[in-house]
């Protein structure tokens, strides 16, 4: 609901700040702004009592995350659910997290792989996976997204950062790996991204839940993979994307992967909402826009396959 303001003066005391304002900071030009308000619902401005429109830093952010996705390649309309998906992940909601929040974000900023590994740790230590997953790990990637959408230190700091979770979550999977048996979970990265934290979080859940996996974090034509499930005979195959995908490649390519052994198929990440459209009545299969979903949907099609005892 739009909410007014009497006095604009008041508003920009408060923190609030005008139109022109919000595209000196972010890039976007003032019609362009209107034109996401009006047709797509993208920001939610108050108003003055003149009508005027003003933006707090949360509308900043979401403005910038907004230009983070379109320069990804995803249409201005598509936008609105992957926003609101990723903010149903609410850190207010769960006090107790800010803390651990803030810690390990000052160790992002302060380049502390140190710091970073011993908060975690110490979360690790009384929570399980699934539950840090939902109440840290994914907060934490939200706003470091949001806050690397200024370039300076960006880099280092992502860096940092992905460098820290791959090795956490490899060793982790190396070591669960050892004590599993069992036909194990195929997971592909189907972008170029160098990195892909939601594949890793799949990849750490599952294994977690009790069952094998196999993670090919570079990039594989789909053609080849009927290769992958004759030698390693997966129970199923988890297909992660960030990023918009070439839809009619896609259905030609994944009923060939079900055929002739019916493995199931789960294509997970942003990209499952982006192609939700087109995807969501390929037979065999499911689609997941994180690695919460992602787990739920692994776990309820490998249970049908005879896979009990790995995933529950």
């Amino acid at each position: 609901m739009t909410q007014y303001f009497d006095d604009p003066e008041l508003g920009a005391a408060d923190g609030w700040v005008p139109i022109r304002e919000v595209a000196r900071i972010t890039g976007v030009n003032p019609v362009t702004l209107r034109a996401w308000e009006r047709r797509y619902g993208l920001i939610v401005p108050r108003r003055t009592a003149k009508g005027h429109r003003l933006y707090d830093d949360s509308h900043v952010q979401r403005i910038q995350s907004i230009v983070s996705w379109l320069n990804r390649g995803v249409a201005v309309s598509q936008v609105k659910q992957l926003l609101d998906a990723r903010q149903s992940i609410n850190l207010a909601e769960h006090n107790q997290w800010g803390g651990l929040h803030d810690e390990m974000m000052r160790a992002v900023g302060g380049l502390n792989e140190r710091q970073l590994d011993d908060a975690f740790n110490r979360a690790l230590a009384l929570y399980p996976p699934r539950t840090l997953c939902r109440h840290l790990l994914l907060p934490l990637l939200l706003s470091l997204e949001q806050r690397w959408h200024s370039p300076f230190g960006a880099d280092l700091e992502r860096a940092v950062f992905q460098s820290w979770l791959r090795t956490k979550l490899g060793t982790r999977l190396y070591h669960a790996n050892r004590q599993h048996h069992g036909a194990p979970l195929l997971l592909l990265n189907l972008c170029e991204q160098r990195f892909e934290p939601g594949l890793w979080l799949c990849a750490w859940l599952v294994s977690s839940a009790g069952c094998p996996v196999d993670l090919l974090e570079w990039p594989v034509p789909l053609n080849e993979l009927p290769l992958a499930i004759e030698r390693l005979a997966p129970r199923g195959i988890l297909l992660y994307a960030s990023q918009p995908l070439d839809s009619g490649y896609l259905k030609r390519q994944l009923p060939r992967l079900r055929e002739p052994t019916g493995v199931p198929l789960v294509l997970a990440g942003p990209a499952a909402s982006i192609h939700q459209a087109e995807l969501r009545d390929l037979a065999g299969l499911s689609l997941a826009i994180d690695p919460l979903a992602a787990l739920e949907l692994m776990q309820a099609s490998l249970l049908v396959d005879g896979a009990k005892g790995y995933l529950e």
